[in-house]
């Protein structure tokens, strides 16, 4: 009797797992041997595709075969001992060196001629189905992934609502997700200690696992959660249907953390100016040190002379320099008013820039499929397509960005000019009350340049609250001006520079307003208790 290898093959694990067809080959083969008397001796069993080379079973089978182990083998059918040429040619120069190979599923005689060229041509055919089948797989992959769809499974922060449906955010992950992109744009994590917080904060993966520290550092380089798939076996990328989870803005943050390019500084003193002045001649910062009690400031440049600046110096500076933007009663509520009539006629203007940013989206949009006509019609090859439509894209994704910011500006220009009124009401009150860590960011608020020479200190206002400073010299055209016209000219300067700094934000004035307003009605409460 004739002992034979056994092979029986399944294209993916998940089908050995669940489906039935190992066990059927296997049922067929001993059928085929009990018919043959043929022995099967050995039992090869292999859960791969056989489009591709490489299989381990299988090639430590035929290594087996030529070493004379067994008198040949016993396979279902052709396409399950090859599904590519070079594969099936392997067979073929066993057969020619006379090993037996037998097909349980197909009557064939491979000694001769029209056994082998029956065999040959069901070979030739299987190859070509599963080239067929890769093609039309990859189209239907890539006809989803250009209608924005992501035919994989959801990253981190989505979930997956079956095949052709876009991917949805899940409320549970993607705040935590969020978190993660906000905490590693500080520049004061790394990934470890990141890994570390998430974990503490709840973000499991999938698995409900920790996030692998790989893991992690993919997510925060997708730029699916700006909106964008792109795939990472080719670099390819496309527009995405779902929603944003981050801004491009912090995206590119993270980018720039994860590149190096953004720094934290860490901070080793305490001292209330540090960091704030700069020396007037080198531009170096002041340090801070403290001789006999008291604090100074001077350049430890080498190039410059040692002297010094005491902190009392620079706080009189300070409080000369805030005190022109301080507002009186009178002038703060005519400028409530006149904020809300002009929130009111702001809503024309915004929708007159919605369409233009419209009209920049539609060509955009009219650029990208020229760009794919050309690259289509085999004008531009692969690698300047990829790369010109990664800029269009990137252009889109930040125009929607900008039509997000003009849609919400109205409330916004409301919001902050509210925000500089509350600031400009009594800032010298603010400053000579607030703790000192709220004071240095009162003066990071309203001040930007701040130097010191010898003695000397010049501190300069940023905007806006150098265009409050200056109202009494705002210019209205008339031969009179009364503090109502000042006033308008003023707060349509302050309206202007908002518009040309949107990204600019006073949030963190309100945080400082809203601390000291809780600091002294406790302290209110206090005295009245005592």
């Amino acid at each position: 009797m004739k002992k034979l290898f056994g092979y029986i093959r399944v294209s993916t694990a998940r089908q050995g797992e669940h489906g039935v067809s190992l066990h059927e080959q296997r049922d067929a083969i001993e059928r085929y041997a009990q018919q043959n008397a043929i022995e099967v001796c050995r039992w090869f069993e292999e859960r791969i595709t056989a489009a591709k080379r490489g299989r381990p079973i299988f090639n430590e089978m035929l290594k087996l075969l030529r070493r004379g182990y067994a008198d040949g083998m016993v396979i279902h059918k052709i396409d399950r001992g090859a599904r590519n040429l070079k594969d099936w040619s392997d067979v073929g120069e066993l057969i020619d060196e006379g090993v037996e190979v037998h097909f349980a599923n197909e009557s064939l005689d491979l000694h001769s001629r029209g056994g082998r060229l029956s065999a040959d041509i069901q070979a030739v055919v299987a190859a070509d189905y599963i080239r067929n089948l890769r093609e039309e797989t990859r189209k239907g992959f890539y006809g989803r992934i250009k209608q924005g769809l992501y035919p994989l499974p959801a990253p981190i922060g989505y979930l997956d609502r079956g095949g052709g449906k876009v991917k949805e955010l899940d409320r549970a992950r993607a705040p935590l997700v969020r978190a993660a992109f906000e905490l590693y744009a500080t520049a004061t994590y790394n990934l470890e200690t990141l890994n570390e917080e998430i974990y503490r904060r709840g973000l499991r993966n999938r698995r409900g696992g920790r996030v692998s520290m790989s893991g992690l550092s993919k997510l925060l380089n997708n730029p699916f959660y700006i909106g964008i798939i792109r795939l990472d076996s080719t670099g390819e990328t496309f527009a995405g249907a779902h929603q944003a989870l981050i801004r491009k803005s912090l995206f590119d943050r993270v980018h720039g953390v994860l590149t190096g390019k953004i720094n934290a500084k860490t901070q080793r003193h305490d001292f209330l100016y540090r960091r704030l002045f700069k020396c007037g001649r080198c531009r170096f910062s002041l340090i801070g040190e403290t001789q006999k009690s008291h604090v100074y400031y001077r350049c430890h440049s080498k190039s410059c002379p040692a002297a010094s600046v005491r902190e009392e110096a620079l706080e009189q500076a300070v409080v000369r320099t805030i005190s022109p933007i301080a507002l009186n009663e009178a002038d703060c509520l005519y400028l409530a008013g006149r904020i809300e009539e002009l929130t009111a006629d702001w809503k024309a203007d915004q929708e007159a820039q919605a369409k233009a940013k419209d009209l920049q989206r539609a060509q955009l949009v009219e650029r990208l499929a020229h760009l794919t006509d050309a690259f289509v019609e085999g004008l531009i090859d692969r690698t300047l397509f990829e790369e010109r439509k990664n800029a269009l894209l990137l252009q889109r994704q930040s125009l929607d960005e900008q039509m997000a910011v003009i849609r919400e500006q109205s409330n916004l220009l409301a919001h902050r000019l509210h925000q500089i009124l509350e600031l400009c009401k009594s800032p010298c009150f603010l400053h000579n009350s607030a703790l000192p860590e709220e004071r240095r960011s009162l003066l990071e608020i309203v001040t930007s340049n701040r130097s010191a020479i010898d003695k000397n200190v010049e501190i300069t206002l940023a905007e806006p609250f150098r265009t409050v400073a200056n109202r009494a010299n705002n210019s209205n055209g008339s031969p009179y001006r009364d503090t109502p016209r000042t006033l308008d000219v003023m707060i349509d300067n302050l309206v202007v520079w908002f518009k040309l700094n949107p990204a600019v934000n006073f949030d963190a004035a309100s945080e400082l307003l809203e601390d000291h307003s809780l600091k002294n009605d406790s302290r209110k409460e206090g005295k009245r208790a005592a």
